[in-house]
């Protein structure tokens, strides 16, 4: 087998949570001693600076980006556990923004700190854009899996978009849509406001149509 598709689960705590990216993983002839191919499914949509909306997965250990030679691929050592691991962990994070190049300086700055929401807010709204483009077009194989999953965490996709209007920042929530104990209540930017209540009726409705459980609490008039 040369040809893998692997979905992951954005985590808690980030502006990812409970969404599923999608990546097909190809091993090339050379393989081990070249990086597998990885593709990322992004519906021209680019959520985080590491994944192109043209697919490109930019990442030290496939050889994408610069980096250490020990973040790089080792035929000896690197798998392909330890990419999608490292999807996991080092790309879809609660602070994208200093995974643009240079901006991890930033980390603990006043101007980082300024930067990082709105940044996080951006990727948060590209990712409900993305459950959209995945609940009307799965990738091939994986429809099951996605209903699945937004049958069981689609009213909490939605009970976070409703903590996100009253004032949570995005990004730190936990499992069950709840504030955090870091978390600390802002006004809803205006921006953020008028995407959210564009966006609510769609997934509602995606959800329902796929039997998603809890979304009957979620009144459409409530969010206009």
């Amino acid at each position: 087998m040369d040809l893998l598709r692997a979905a992951m689960v954005g985590a808690a705590g980030t502006p990812y949570h409970d969404a599923l990216f999608f990546f097909d993983v190809q091993l090339p002839p050379s393989y081990p001693a070249v990086p597998p191919q990885v593709y990322y499914h992004s519906f021209g949509l680019r959520v985080n600076p590491n994944l192109y909306n043209s697919g490109t997965v930019c990442l030290s250990l496939l050889n994408t980006f610069d980096g250490e030679d020990v973040e790089r691929w080792s035929p000896a050592s690197s798998s392909v556990l330890q990419v999608l691991v490292s999807i996991q962990g080092l790309v879809l994070t609660a602070q994208p923004y200093y995974n643009e190049p240079s901006y991890e300086r930033q980390l603990g700055t006043l101007e980082g700190a300024r930067n990082a929401l709105p940044y996080a807010v951006n990727a948060y709204l590209l990712t409900l854009r993305t459950m959209l483009h995945l609940l009307r077009r799965p990738p091939a194989g994986f429809k099951a899996l996605m209903v699945g999953h937004f049958r069981r965490r689609g009213r909490f996709v939605l009970r976070a978009c409703e903590a996100y209007l009253q004032g949570c920042p995005v990004g730190t929530l936990d499992a069950d849509a709840c504030a955090m104990e870091e978390s600390r209540e802002w006004p809803c930017s205006a921006g953020l406001r008028l995407a959210l209540t564009g966006v609510m009726p769609r997934l509602i409705e995606a959800f329902t149509e796929i039997g998603a459980d809890g979304c009957e609490q979620f009144d459409r008039l409530q969010i206009q």
